[in-house]
């Protein structure tokens, strides 16, 4: 079991609302850092260990930047994360640059900040010499299709888009050497939100095994291997939060057993978490507007999907507490929704709460990954802003919220006298 605790009191929370009115993402820095650094501790045994924090989960510079001073460095796909991490000081083999179906200009900036450059696919090696030409150092993504179990989120490997097969990858790394390309990485993603230790062993010695048979077939030597992402968190509280000295010793064992035996060490362990680091640490808080009781009960917030979608998008679930009532019997069942003009705008559904009322301040758990990340502005919502909780109690503000202005920005009225219907 996994206690939901809370990093603030109700006293508090009704501080910072007087000042930033719901609904708010609000991110704990000591905990974002504690936890960063038993990640970087549970691997300390891999000389060259690296985390390239997934910035995708949370792109926010504030929370990049604390990272950064904790020795991550950034997971980018795209153009807009790539400028992130340059603004934030990450720049060189610091950035992870994994992107798929990738446009000329990002391959072109990763080329500009020296990223290194994941492939995803064995034809953008020719594409990626002809507009921004080859790096130094060159990583491709394997995807190990039938060979691993994938899940809900991420999609079973073979019906993926991600990734070389296990020839292409014998074949891209004989291409690149004979163009003189000397140093090699390799990467896989196979999982998203697993709880499950094993599973990264299991992916780890695939990777290993793999290593040393390219090694030995094309006679290159490999600098790294990126183990991925998709450590999970326990979202409910009757989940257990994984093992992470497990999968560090089972990494450990097959990294002796593979990579040291072959004679192939030393090899350098990346990884790429995202949720795990700052997943468990960031809160959506609101209010509640309306009680609405009709064929059932619905408690209607002054958030909805715009503020995190992934309970209407995978059926996820997020745990609430109620502000003040956290004591009191959760006898009464309610959908928990939003304001969208969509029905599936529920953060929860028939959810055992305290009995609501109008105003009461509910705090959604768990929202510090692919929460406010994955925002749109459908019926003309706006995102919420970003704060953070500092370690001496401190709270900025590290994004404002957007405004009217700001939905309304790249619309032309200007034009709209003389349009013509």
């Amino acid at each position: 079991m996994v206690e939901k605790l809370l990093p603030f009191t109700k006293n508090k929370i009704e501080t910072i609302i007087a000042k930033y009115p719901t609904p708010f993402h609000i991110y704990a820095e000591k905990a974002i850092r504690e936890n960063a650094r038993a990640f970087k501790k549970a691997f300390a045994w891999n000389n060259g260990f690296k985390e390239f924090f997934a910035v995708k989960a949370a792109p926010n510079p504030y929370l990049m930047k604390i990272l950064h001073k904790e020795g991550f460095g950034a997971d980018c796909s795209s153009l807009a994360e790539l400028i992130l991490a340059q603004k934030t000081g990450i720049t060189g083999e610091e950035i992870m640059f994994s992107s798929n179906d990738t446009p000329v200009a990002e391959f072109v900036k990763a080329r500009e900040l020296n990223a290194t450059i994941n492939l995803d696919d064995i034809t953008h090696i020719p594409y990626l010499e002809k507009h921004a030409g080859l790096p130094g150092l060159i990583c491709f993504r394997y995807n190990p299709g039938p060979l691993k179990k994938g899940n809900i989120i991420i999609g079973h490997p073979e019906e993926a888009k991600y990734g070389f097969t296990r020839e292409q990858l014998f074949e891209g790394y004989k291409i690149c050497k004979a163009k003189g390309i000397k140093r090699f990485g390799i990467h896989t993603m196979v999982a998203s939100n697993e709880l499950d230790a094993a599973y990264f062993v299991e992916t780890a010695e695939i990777l290993f095994q793999l290593v040393a048979d390219i090694s030995r077939q094309l006679k290159i030597r490999f600098e790294f291997v990126n183990l991925g992402g998709g450590v999970g968190i326990p979202y409910r509280p009757e989940q257990q939060r994984i093992d992470l000295a497990a999968i560090s010793r089972g990494v450990k064992e097959k990294y002796e057993k593979i990579i040291v035996a072959h004679g192939l060490a030393p090899i350098k362990i990346f990884t790429e978490c995202g949720r795990y680091i700052t997943g468990p640490y960031g809160y959506l808080v609101s209010r509640v507007l309306h009680i609405k009781d009709t064929y059932k009960k619905f408690a209607g917030l002054d958030a909805c999907m715009t503020n995190l979608m992934r309970p209407a998008l995978y059926g996820a679930y997020h745990h609430i507490t109620v502000l003040g009532k956290e004591n009191k019997p959760h006898d009464v069942l309610y959908d928990v929704t939003g304001s969208l003009c969509e029905n599936n705008d529920k953060f929860a559904i028939d959810r055992p709460l305290p009995k609501l009322d109008r105003g009461d301040i509910v705090v959604i758990h768990d929202a510090g990954a692919h929460g406010f990340a994955m925002g749109f502005n459908y019926n003309g919502k706006l995102r919420s802003p970003e704060l953070l909780l500092r370690e001496n109690g401190e709270v900025v503000q590290i994004r404002r919220p957007e405004t009217i202005d700001d939905y309304l920005a790249t619309l032309d009225f200007g034009g709209l006298s003389n349009f013509k219907v």
